[in-house]
């Protein structure tokens, strides 16, 4: 019976980690940093316009990635349906705060954006793009443990070693 349960809560966690392919994973808030205060909503949801402007014109540019922030960014292609999106979604709240004013963290919402989720292939949710300044962008899907986060931050957006 034991055995059981441990199998069972593995098979859970794997859900949790492993992209969405369904809503039936409850949401679960992740890693609480004790810091229970109210504060303004860190990442950025963005349309295809703002995408358009703010991240790459792939319309006009559709040959090479040129990305046209000015800092670093993150984009998380997501459903509000998706437990896993719905996993990620506070840590990448937090992340946002850690890291203001060296990193941009959007959104985009591949229901009421599909034609950006057609553009990029999204296929699997939640998927993330990684932007660093001058590189082409680096993408992981799934629902990653903020510490795998921060690591792909620092090393890859940042250039922490």
């Amino acid at each position: 019976m034991r055995i059981m349960k441990k199998y069972f809560v593995y098979a859970l966690l794997s859900a949790i980690v492993v992209s969405c392919g369904s809503s039936s994973v409850k949401d679960k808030s992740s890693e609480n940093t004790g810091s229970q205060k109210s504060s303004a909503v860190k990442t950025i949801h963005i349309t295809k316009a703002e995408f358009l402007k703010k991240i790459v014109n792939y319309e006009t540019n559709s040959k090479e990635w040129k990305y046209l922030g000015d800092k670093p960014a993150i984009i998380d292609f997501y459903a509000t349906w998706c437990g896993p999106c719905k996993t990620i979604a506070p840590i990448l709240e937090q992340l946002a705060e850690e890291y203001d004013g060296l990193i941009y963290v959007y959104k985009v919402d591949t229901d009421k954006e599909p034609e950006l989720s057609s553009a990029f292939g999204i296929s699997s949710i939640p998927t993330l793009f990684f932007i660093p300044m001058g590189e082409a962008p680096q993408i992981a899907q799934g629902a990653l443990p903020k510490a795998e986060l921060k690591k792909i931050i620092d090393k890859v957006l940042l250039k922490k070693i």
